[in-house]
């Protein structure tokens, strides 16, 4: 058997192993990633802020991804020129610290169910972005999945703004904002994933992001803000390894064995799983209308994301 293979859409994937395997990887980073917001309102409980959160998370997923790089300089060295670095800074400000603080800010505001659909909006706002910036048509397809996924939202935000309030509207906008930063930077980011390596980019931008929220929570919060009830350490510690550290990795190693367009499809199942995760340890109630919406969000997400013929 050839070192290399390729997927069912001709995509080449490296021929690792059964490709069961590189399912389970990417559904286990799909439910990590969504588990998220489950964590941060769980921790919203126990009194302890936005900014002092998001410091404690990235205080503790660093050390890995800077072994990593470490371990990545001395077998794979590589010349970085000042070019790279502004962009390894720039983009992780934007993609990882900046999306990361607005969707812990909007969490304060939104149900984590309502979190999740938003933040899955980030292909659909590439598409929107690719137009503008690139001059590139939306076709059909593209265009109906828009109005698919942003009518879902519109059925989960008005069945959560009935239930929850004023507040529902500001949080949904940070959140969508905080979809738009990472959409950004997805659309910024290929040449310079491209030169150093998705690894290597991740664990030098996910370093600049963990020194942006400890600067911001030394200039906005006392250092007493870090004695917090034991349980908010232990969940941010769950959020670090189980929701930021572990899938990272899990899914690029599942991305290698089925693809990215396999990847995007099992992904989807995301937005399903904050649902049900937010029923059973937040008592968020699962509704007709949030799961129709959600339904029509994945569908949507889904058509923007894999390949096809209709334009």
């Amino acid at each position: 058997m050839s070192e290399n293979s390729r997927d069912n859409t001709g995509e080449e994937v490296a021929d690792y192993g059964p490709s069961l395997i590189g399912v389970a990887f990417v559904l286990v980073a799909a439910v990590g990633f969504s588990a998220k917001a489950v964590l941060v309102k769980l921790a919203y409980l126990q009194g302890v802020d936005a900014v002092t959160l998001l410091a404690l998370r990235m205080l503790l997923s660093v050390p890995f991804f800077l072994i990593v790089a470490a371990w990545l300089r001395r077998t794979d060295p590589l010349a970085m020129s000042g070019r790279d670095w502004a962009s390894v800074v720039g983009l992780g400000l934007l993609g990882y610290y900046l999306a990361s603080l607005l969707d812990f800010l909007g969490l304060e505001h939104v149900s984590a169910g309502l979190e999740r659909l938003v933040l899955f909006l980030y292909p659909t706002l590439v598409v929107i972005i690719t137009a503008l910036v690139f001059r590139r048509p939306v076709g059909r397809r593209e265009a109906a999945a828009l109005a698919l996924s942003y009518g879902g939202i519109a059925l989960v935000f008005l069945r959560d703004v009935s239930s929850h309030g004023a507040d529902v509207p500001f949080g949904a906008l940070l959140v969508f904002g905080s979809a738009l930063a990472y959409a950004v930077y997805l659309v910024g980011s290929g040449e310079v994933l491209r030169r150093l390596g998705a690894m290597r980019f991740t664990a030098y931008a996910m370093t600049v992001a963990c020194g942006a929220s400890v600067a911001q929570f030394l200039a906005t919060e006392p250092l007493a803000a870090l004695r917090q009830p034991p349980p908010v350490y232990a969940l941010a510690l769950a959020m670090a390894l189980l929701s930021t550290v572990m899938p990272a990795f899990l899914l690029s190693a599942g991305i290698r064995r089925v693809g990215a367009r396999s990847a995007s499809l099992i992904g989807a199942m995301g937005p399903a799983s904050t649902i049900f995760l937010a029923a059973l340890f937040l008592g968020e109630p699962i509704t007709g209308a949030q799961l129709a919406g959600t339904a029509l969000v994945i569908t949507g997400v889904l058509a923007v994301s894999l390949p096809g013929r209709m334009k």
